[in-house]
């Protein structure tokens, strides 16, 4: 009896690390440098540099953007826990609009998922775009690969951008 009392402590004991190790989420915290050459869909000339602050459920981003117009830094944030929030979406030329977003955790704990709807007051009239991301992290931490689709006027547009973790930055 004693034997499979032991054996059953055991097994419980396995089960509840291999649950714990699932539910862990990964930490996007750094300054991530854009690699060009394992990116797909990008404006011709752009680059970019993202800085990621996670803490717990909140991610709080600034990118540098550097186009042929010169550069932009856009702040944003998200919150992971799967509800709607108001943001203020910006167009690369810098126009606010209104948006819907929601963010959550994928499934696996190793990426998340975003889906937003945005306007925009043009001199042409309303621009409405809907968007999802899908944020996915190496198994070593050291490359991020962020998926995007865009939904808009002109038809659907699908960026894939891979990003390096810059060695010894500090979020």
């Amino acid at each position: 009896m004693k034997r499979l009392i032991a054996k059953g402590s055991v097994v419980t004991l396995v089960f509840t690390l291999c649950i714990t190790a699932m539910a862990a989420k990964v930490d996007f915290s750094g300054t991530w440098t854009l690699d060009k050459s394992k990116s797909e869909g990008l404006p011709p000339g752009m680059d970019q540099i993202m800085t990621v602050v996670q803490t717990g459920d909140k991610l709080s981003l600034e990118t540098k953007l550097t186009m042929e117009q010169g550069e932009q830094v856009v702040p944003d944030s998200y919150i992971l826990d799967g509800k709607e929030v108001n943001f203020t979406p910006k167009t690369p030329g810098g126009q606010s609009g209104k948006g819907k977003r929601i963010a959550k955790w994928g499934a696996d704990g190793n990426s998340i998922e975003v889906s937003e709807k945005s306007t925009f007051d043009t001199p042409e009239g309303t621009l409405n775009l809907e968007a999802t991301r899908k944020w996915m992290l190496s198994t070593d931490g050291k490359t991020l690969q962020i998926d995007m689709t865009i939904d808009g006027p002109n038809g659907k547009q699908v960026i894939k951008r891979t990003f390096i973790k810059k060695v010894g930055a500090q979020a």
